[in-house]
């Protein structure tokens, strides 16, 4: 980003049936296509476990007794052709052999990051608005804007709502995230807001996880891909010097050599450049996978620090927490309110507008590379060196080598046919827990705590 631009605009959504049914006619060609050698993603399955409870709680709201909230896990971005399957494929043919009849369209309303249509177009907040998304700035402490919006759909909308409860993508299908307590507090408004109208609709929060497995693990493409991101890092290729050795244990001592060399220069990186103080860990008490992992914790913070203080944020909250005022820092400096409101800017005020945003990008990058390796543990892998860890650990590596190389949008290779299985929770009754919220501040404070929570239990629970 070299230039400053116009303060960014909520997009409303403006659902258009004609333009989902476009998309749900298109998905067979879609999925087809996918199943490419030269597309990254290569889901050829989807199974879905527990799929007549959500095709009764979709009935349900459909004929008027509850109000929906699918609390759907969103560990990746290939995650939406999987949504798309289960409600254009999925639950009509459920609700056929169950004799269930349900009206069409078969939808919902979902909240996306309004950053999305920054790196994929104006396009994508078109397309997403006739599919009755919602923009929202995942930065702002309140997004007043689109808050207003999806408690309005919530109460009145004509589909469930879709939220992604960890807030953002992390890579891995068999981790959750801690959960951002966004869902919690949008059910219980939703709660409040039926009671205010006098209405005696329940909600609902209906949890969903989404994990991935390879069909058939191409260890030879893993392989390639490793080699491609040791070359980068101008490591020499090691040699399989055991033939009996089974291939995880294999690539495991690659992938660990890998990240202790990436590790090694993003910390002299950041003392050379950056005057940071980072003390070296000794190897002789721990192990190397706990090294890796303390270094990398003290990385992550070094790196937003940076980045706060060239943005002047306060150190506060977790990891999370700091990436997303990081970003709303770094938007505030490159979408400006006074390009609205001034069309002819002097050629200084413009040229200094673009300095500051260029700036700005460049200093958003820490907090990117943040957000890659967040999530990230040598033990993840040790643990179960799994082909799907393995892979999944190994193309955040290549994501952020590509982002360090100046590549901000990679093309991920692809590492073998892949299935999806989605796993419906049970239903969680909002309305019952209304009572505590209601009655005090610090009732409503644990109340969305304690949802919260279940929720990741839940969520945890699907985790096989």
């Amino acid at each position: 980003m070299q230039r400053a631009q116009p303060k960014l605009s909520f997009i409303p959504p403006n659902f258009n049936s004609l333009i989902l049914r476009l998309v749900h006619w298109m998905l067979p060609v879609l999925q087809r296509f996918r199943l490419q050698p030269w597309l990254p993603a290569g889901i050829k399955e989807v199974e879905t476990r527990n799929k007549e409870t959500l095709v009764n709680i979709y009935h349900q709201f459909q004929i008027g007794k509850i109000r929906l909230i699918f609390a759907f896990r969103h560990c990746e971005v290939d995650d939406p052709l999987t949504g798309l399957y289960l409600f254009s494929r999925e639950i009509p043919k459920v609700a056929r052999q169950n004799k269930i009849k349900l009206k069409s369209p078969i939808n919902c309303h979902f909240m996306y990051d309004r950053g999305m249509t920054i790196w994929a177009g104006d396009w994508l907040g078109w397309l997403f608005s006739k599919l009755g998304g919602i923009p929202v700035h995942r930065g702002k402490t309140l997004d007043l804007q689109a808050i207003k919006k999806v408690r309005e759909i919530l109460i009145n909308g004509q589909f469930p709502l879709v939220v992604a409860p960890e807030g953002a993508t992390n890579g891995h299908s068999e981790v959750i995230s801690p959960l951002e307590p966004g869902v919690a507090q949008l059910a219980f408004w939703c709660a409040e807001d039926l009671a205010k109208a006098n209405r005696v609709e329940k909600v609902i929060v209906l949890p969903i996880n989404i994990q991935y497995s390879y069909i058939n693990p191409q260890w030879s493409k893993l392989d390639r891909l490793l080699s491609r991101l040791e070359a980068d890092c101008g490591l020499s290729q090691q040699t399989i010097e055991i033939a009996n050795t089974e291939p995880e244990q294999l690539y495991l001592k690659r992938l660990l050599r890998l990240g202790e060399y990436l590790l090694g220069e993003m910390e002299q990186f950041y003392r050379c450049f950056y005057h940071r103080d980072l003390p070296d860990f000794s190897e002789d008490s721990v192990s190397l996978e706990e090294n890796l992992t303390a270094r990398l914790q003290q990385l992550l913070d070094v790196s937003l620090e940076v980045g706060e203080e060239y943005f002047g944020i306060k150190k506060k909250g977790n990891v999370i927490e700091r990436c997303r005022r990081l970003e709303e820092a770094g938007w505030n400096y490159i979408y400006r309110e006074e390009l609205n409101k001034f069309k002819n800017l002097s050629a200084v005020k413009r040229g200094l507008a673009d300095w500051i945003a260029a700036e700005a990008d460049l200093r958003m990058l820490h907090m990117r590379l943040v957000e890659y390796f967040v999530v990230m543990t040598a033990t993840y892998v040790k643990e179960k060196p799994s082909f799907e860890r393995l892979a999944e650990t190994t193309l955040i590596l290549f994501d952020a080598i590509a982002r360090i190389k100046g590549n901000k949008s990679p093309r991920r290779p692809r590492l073998g046919l892949r299935k999806s299985t989605v796993t419906v929770g049970e239903p969680i009754s909002v309305s019952d827990r209304a009572t505590v919220y209601q009655q005090s501040r610090q009732g409503a404070k644990q109340s969305v705590a304690q949802l919260t929570q279940d929720l990741q239990t839940a969520l945890e629970g699907m985790v096989f």
